[in-house]
């Protein structure tokens, strides 16, 4: 056999292999969102046992149609001891009138807002939470983005996975029912991909963390210089998990999925983020541009198909079409167990939305990788390889 036979069976033995291992990440994935999410406790809470207290940071910029609402289940959440640090980084900032509204309606609540920020970084979120962070009086840190909506048992949930050595508890990244065919576009997104690679990694262990609602230890922070060690990126949340991993401390996710719950849901933001997501992590993962356009259901399956016509003499038609069908049911009922409550979308709405995501995510992918500057809000940044990202003067585009 000539050297070129050789190379065709290789690539169709790694495809094969790729094609399997992807099959063992929905498996574990459904397997752990079964077994891992939306479980209650095993007793009713009893805060005869001291709970350690927690300091939530809330970075704030801007308002959305629900942004009271989502603050406001801060101050209404059934834990014994918790501090909520409001950073706002300008003064004329809009969301300042609605956090001193709460602060006036919820008095009893130990809430403090600080205003204007501190430089320590290129990232822009590290820098609104500096003040924050340093002035926070508990042994446990909550980040939270402007954008989450908590149920009264939230925080009680992710401190319970807060056992001996765990130094972060996340949640997974989800959606609230909202109506529109673009909030289904982005519940069914975060309810299949993101929720796929997001339990398969905390049960391989792999960091996979997105800081969105994260849980921290703050002393093992404070050992590597706080959160300002990390404002030289703008995936900080990447960063931050590594470096407690690198010392041996575990990384989980806990039973209740992160409910983003944003006034604001449109198709070309959301893409935007996507591909604001996808810039990061090739920078901080070179690989990526190879591996991730694999995990894509209809690039996957081309290459399976091919494959299996080599190595099996398999009709590659009938194979993807299979292969689609049984990655879509998957699909479905990664959803279903993900959202554990009837779904706020039919099953036409679900296929066109699948579709939708399955078919845009490597062209987003594509325009990721030919364009690596970043926009976040007014701000525009180029990412070096590694991660570490430094802002460029660059005219916004809106």
């Amino acid at each position: 056999m000539s050297s070129m036979v050789y190379t065709l069976y290789g690539f169709a033995i790694f495809f094969m292999i790729f094609w399997l291992g992807m099959w063992i990440v929905h498996i574990l994935a459904l397997i752990t969102g079964r077994w891992k999410l939306h479980r209650k406790p095993a007793q009713v809470p009893s805060y005869e046992v001291p709970l350690p207290g927690v300091s939530i940071i809330k970075p704030l910029m801007g308002v959305d149609p629900n942004l009271f609402n989502n603050l406001e289940t801060f101050f209404t959440m059934d834990y014994p001891l918790y501090e909520i640090l409001f950073c706002v980084e300008d003064e004329s900032d809009p969301a300042l009138m609605l956090v001193r509204k709460l602060l006036e309606k919820y008095p009893q609540v130990d809430a403090r807002l600080f205003i204007g920020g501190c430089r320590v970084g290129v990232n822009p979120k590290i820098n609104n939470m500096h003040p924050a962070y340093e002035a926070a009086k508990h042994e446990l840190i909550l980040i939270s983005d402007s954008g989450i909506r908590m149920k009264e048992d939230t925080l009680f949930d992710m401190v319970r996975y807060m056992t001996e050595g765990v130094a972060l508890v996340h949640q997974l990244p989800f959606t609230c029912d909202r109506e529109g065919f673009a909030a289904a576009y982005e519940k069914i997104y975060f309810g299949t991909v993101q929720s796929r690679m997001y339990l398969a990694a905390d049960v391989l262990r792999i960091n996979c963390h997105t800081g969105m609602s994260a849980l921290l230890r703050k002393a093992p922070l404070d050992e590597v210089g706080g959160l300002k060690k990390f404002g030289v990126y703008l995936a900080e949340d990447f960063f931050y998990a590594k470096s407690l991993t690198d010392r041996g401390w575990r990384i989980t996710v806990c039973s209740q999925p992160a409910l983003q719950n944003s006034g604001h849901c449109e198709m070309h933001s959301f893409q935007a983020r996507l591909r604001r997501w996808a810039k990061l992590r090739v920078a901080m993962l070179p690989t990526t541009i190879i591996l991730e356009p694999l995990t894509e259901c209809f690039v996957l399956g081309a290459c399976a198909s091919w494959a299996a016509a080599v190595l099996f003499e398999w009709d590659s038609l009938v194979f993807y079409l299979v292969h689609i069908l049984l990655w879509f049911m998957l699909d479905w009922t990664m959803l279903c167990v993900v959202q554990n409550s009837p779904l706020p979308l039919n099953k036409w709405e679900f296929v066109c939305g699948w579709l939708l995501n399955e078919t845009t995510r490597p062209y987003l992918f594509l325009q990721a990788v030919l364009d690596p500057l970043i926009q976040w809000r007014s701000r525009v940044y180029k990412l070096k390889w590694g991660g570490v990202a430094e802002e460029v003067k660059a005219k916004v585009k809106y």
